[in-house]
């Protein structure tokens, strides 16, 4: 199922259930002579409001730093992998075999690693044994004036800029995304926000309803994005991995 549709029939379905409990509550509320919303109940609801709203800024806002940080990562990893190759022409002997196990490196990120990225699953160590090799062809390659000199330390720092970045997007693969006492505090508090206009009645029946639907479909489209960014190279944040299909394109 499509990813947006998926979340439409999340926002309409709890939009659809919040309204007609809204209005259950009121018809209940009625019947018995319930008094109708007083200035306490909204002070308490502004509060509880506004907190649920600064919380799930707070965690949307990092999870999209999160998925634009891994998406700048990747092109580091990725350029760093090309500048390593252009830095090893200077070695004739061993030019042709670093730019082999490079091609061979972005390969192995493309078509093994990316796709377990994006399940969540966890990588295994054939991309790690590839940029070990690659590192070692560099660190034993002949240099025969200050010029090939230079070259192999340039190709041997490009070289640690690959291995940060691989290592900070292993790290944001394999981590967890929202913490669950986190998740915790943002369904409850996302109920407790709904609860309390529903409880506590409002103006006419059918305004009353409208704004719970509203209420309850924003926070659920908060909820649901907060759920799809967790992960930034699966769901709904999606970094691909262009930049070492690029890569792989320069280097062939």
């Amino acid at each position: 199922m499509n990813l947006y549709v998926a979340g439409l029939m999340w926002v309409v379905g709890i939009a659809v259930l919040a309204g007609a409990l809204a209005y259950l509550v009121r018809r209940i509320g009625a019947a018995e002579g319930v008094v109708e919303n007083n200035e306490s109940a909204g002070q308490v609801f502004t509060l509880v409001g506004g907190l649920q709203g600064v919380l799930l800024a707070f965690v949307l806002i990092s999870l999209f730093d999160a998925a634009a940080d891994a998406e700048d990562g990747s092109f580091r990893e990725a350029d760093g992998l090309v500048a390593t190759v252009w830095a090893a022409d200077a070695l004739p002997s061993e030019s042709s075999e670093v730019a082999a196990q490079a091609r061979a490196y972005a390969r192995e990120v493309i078509t093994r690693e990316w796709p377990r990225m994006r399940e969540g699953l966890p990588v295994d160590d054939a991309g790690w044994t590839t940029l070990e090799k690659l590192r070692t062809t560099v660190a034993q390659a002949p240099v025969t004036d200050e010029w090939s000199s230079d070259q192999k330390s340039a190709a041997t720092d490009q070289l640690w800029q690959v291995y940060q970045a691989r290592q900070a997007r292993l790290n944001s693969a394999s981590s967890e995304g929202v913490n669950s006492v986190v998740w915790f505090a943002l369904v409850v508090g996302a109920v407790m926000a709904v609860a309390l206009p529903i409880l506590f009645g409002g103006p006419k029946p059918r305004i009353h309803v409208f704004i719970v639907s509203i209420l309850s479909a924003t926070m659920a489209l908060l909820l649901f994005a907060t759920q799809q960014l967790q992960n930034p190279y699966g769901g709904g944040a999606q970094v691909s991995p262009a930049a070492f299909e690029s890569a792989l394109e320069r280097l062939r």
